[in-house]
């Protein structure tokens, strides 16, 4: 059985274990969704349409990932006036895997399940206190989740590059580096036009990996940054 869904002002054609990716839902990695925008559904050659929406009929999907699209440039130059724009646009994705095609009002039979490594910490956190309990005294305090630690773990994150002594210099002269821009990447380390100018490629593929930047951006950046740094 398939069916055509309506989300993210997009269509696409989906089945049972379909893996998929679509415009940012509000949800967590391991949540259950319901999708209940159905243009139509079938199996074989027989196909119910709706008017425009399938009654009764809705998909559920479990969210796998929460991501990014790759960077999208948008260029417009004016000639004769020297002027031009470029920004760059990053959609955000959240990737499903399709669970379920219900029709005539059905339920979805699947929940959103907890995580085993989550089940196997409250089990033993439970173990701890009752044994605690047992011998008179007070439980031990709670140990940092891996969730926690792990985002501990990223407010920590040493920055990408190495930023030099001295004054930096003001990147938003760059054409394409604006103010959020320029603090994105003194951020990471890089506040010259002489850094950016000695960017290799595989330096441009860590900041796009890592950054909402573009490869196509960085190295035009490098190229404007070549020139400043000989002034």
């Amino acid at each position: 059985m398939f069916a055509v869904i309506k989300t993210g002002g997009k269509q696409y054609r989906v089945a049972a274990n379909d893996l998929l990716k679509i415009e940012k839902l509000e949800a967590k990695v391991g949540d259950i969704v319901e999708i209940g925008n159905v243009l139509a559904h079938g199996e074989g050659e027989n196909v119910t349409f709706g008017a425009p929406f399938v009654d009764g009929a809705m998909v559920t999907a479990e969210v796998v990932e929460q991501g990014k699209n790759r960077t999208v440039i948008a260029f417009k130059k004016r000639r004769r006036q020297n002027s031009r724009r470029k920004i760059g646009h990053r959609q955000l994705l959240t990737t499903v895997r399709i669970a379920e095609i219900l029709l005539g009002g059905a339920k979805p039979s699947k929940k959103a399940a907890a995580k085993p490594e989550a089940k196997a910490e409250a089990k033993a956190e439970v173990a701890a206190e009752a044994k605690a309990d047992v011998a008179g005294k007070e439980p031990k305090a709670k140990k940092e989740t891996k969730a926690e630690a792990a985002s501990g773990e990223e407010a920590k994150a040493a920055p990408l590059f190495k930023a030099p002594k001295g004054e930096p210099d003001d990147l938003t002269v760059i054409k394409g580096i604006g103010p959020v821009a320029a603090k994105d990447l003194a951020e990471q380390g890089i506040i010259t036009f002489a850094q950016l100018a000695k960017l290799t490629d595989k330096d441009v593929a860590k900041i796009d990996e890592h950054m909402p930047f573009s490869a196509d951006q960085i190295k035009d950046w490098r190229e404007q940054a070549k020139e400043l740094a000989k002034k």
